[in-house]
């Protein structure tokens, strides 16, 4: 999996400060700007995170690349609808030289599965490439494509959504690969705003499991894990 932070609102605190500030001032939004400084800007975003007024999180943008993670990821990805996605097409890509594949950790674990699955994976390609030696569009040879089949994607996330992104898909209730790509999201974004995703991670974070009987059960657990990857010197 690779995953890197392709672009973000500049200096997306002051902005999403000043945006907070617009609400309840009676001057202009180029005054309120001049008169932003990093200390007001934070406690400014501590507050409005304090209060719920979440609205103002919308102005800062986030966009991230990421390759080498499945379809069964990119699968879950869409469901979060307030985010925009460009993905690397099956349609209109050919795979005739093969295609790249996740492996599972549990199925690695075991090398008998392991080497089946590893065979059932080149079998695919194989008939993916004799459907398109036989003329088989690219779009109608991708039906037998798996789910572990690699893809590459551009996502654009607000800051608010982001927020929301990671209460849910760093949690480890969440699947595995979606909770590796969106940790890693998490510390890349904390990198260039640091005050907006301070307290940003699983529910548990900032209290009780919000999961219920489904918890985990190892709350302390991923408290420290967070306090690690987001206050280690990098």
């Amino acid at each position: 999996m690779f995953v890197s932070l392709l672009t973000y609102t500049p200096e997306a605190e002051r902005v999403v400060a000043t945006a907070a500030r617009l609400c309840y001032a009676d001057v202009d939004c180029h005054t309120l700007a001049e008169r932003s400084n990093p200390d007001d800007d934070r406690r400014m975003i501590e507050k409005v995170l304090a209060i719920g007024h979440h609205g103002v999180l919308e102005h800062a943008v986030f966009s991230f690349v990421t390759e080498g993670v499945s379809r069964a990821l990119t699968h879950q990805l869409v469901r979060h609808r307030l985010a925009s996605f460009a993905q690397q097409s099956q349609r209109y890509v050919a795979f005739d030289g093969g295609f790249d594949y996740e492996t599972p950790k549990s199925i690695a674990a075991q090398p008998e599965l392991a080497a089946r699955y590893a065979e059932e994976m080149k079998r695919i390609a194989a008939l993916y490439a004799d459907l398109r030696e036989a003329g088989i569009a690219a779009e109608d040879a991708r039906f037998i494509l798996p789910n572990a089949s690699h893809s590459r994607l551009i996502m654009t996330m607000n800051a608010r959504e982001l927020r929301h992104f990671f209460h849910l898909r760093c949690c480890n209730r969440a699947q595995w690969e979606i909770r590796d790509l969106a940790t890693v999201m998490l510390i890349e974004a904390s990198k260039v705003a640091p005050v907006l995703f301070k307290d940003a991670g699983p529910g548990c974070l900032a209290g009780a499991c919000p999961e219920g009987e489904m918890s985990c059960g190892k709350a302390l657990e991923v408290r420290r894990k967070f306090s690690v990857l987001l206050h280690s010197p990098t």
